[in-house]
């Protein structure tokens, strides 16, 4: 696997968050795409503002690009991230499939996670996007509500975070090229291919409420759609979901 063509590289020892890194990099004109990797975060984040745990030896890492995209449109690259951190898995541990809306799972526990953060212009555009993902090659947490696991947990030897990187590039590029040649529509089909628990039923907790169903599909925006109890279905822009 080769290093993809255009992207740069900057490798740091210690950093509050790479997702941080690439917002500050943004805001002083980096043009991207530039991947941060980080040996140690000191304040890693997940999603909703949860803390994410990457000691040394799991890869964390955040992509800064400029998609000159609407920021809606944007929101799909989170997909992209996904189906890039799958495939790079896939070649190393079995069982690999994605859990809405942006987690990895391997056995059916959490392997990597994705966070999107972006800032949009006044033209409805996004003016940058940092695409963090990490993942566990060394260690997982303990204890947390969705189980984890690592790739050295699964009776594999996991590679350096730089090899692992050089893996996740190349696929991220070749999906992001996809998604910017052909739209949502092939990386929707490729990422329900991996979809966990599809047509299988699932709880979905929102911000104010939880309910169940029957996963039926994501629509042409990456919502889930979920079948109800009492017919009909519900769109779900952004939850939670357990299995």
């Amino acid at each position: 696997m080769s290093w993809p063509l255009g992207y740069r590289l900057l490798e740091l020892q210690e950093v509050d968050s790479t997702n941080e890194e690439a917002r500050r990099r943004a805001a002083a004109g980096e043009p991207g795409p530039l991947w941060i990797l980080a040996a140690e975060q000191t304040k890693g984040r997940g999603r909703r503002g949860r803390i994410w745990e990457a000691p040394p030896g799991n890869l964390s890492a955040t992509l800064l690009i400029r998609p000159n995209r609407p920021a809606g449109e944007c929101a799909q690259l989170s997909f992209v991230a996904a189906l890039a951190a799958a495939e790079m898995l896939a070649a190393l541990v079995p069982d690999v499939t994605l859990k809405w809306p942006n987690d990895v799972l391997a056995s059916g526990q959490k392997i990597a996670g994705i966070l999107l953060e972006a800032e949009t212009a006044a033209d409805g555009k996004a003016a940058w996007l940092a695409a963090g993902i990490g993942i566990n090659l060394k260690a997982f947490p303990p204890g947390t509500e969705i189980p984890a696991t690592a790739v050295e947990a699964m009776g594999v030897t996991a590679p350096s975070p730089q090899d692992a990187l050089l893996d996740l590039a190349a696929a991220f590029a070749k999906w992001y090229e996809a998604w910017r040649t052909d739209g949502f529509p092939a990386i929707r089909e490729a990422w329900l291919s991996r979809a966990h628990g599809l047509g299988l039923r699932i709880r979905v907790r929102l911000a104010r409420e939880q309910m169940t169903g029957i996963f039926r599909d994501i629509d042409d925006a990456g919502a889930l759609v979920l079948g109800l109890p009492g017919g009909g279905t519900r769109t779900i822009a952004a939850g939670d979901v357990f299995f």
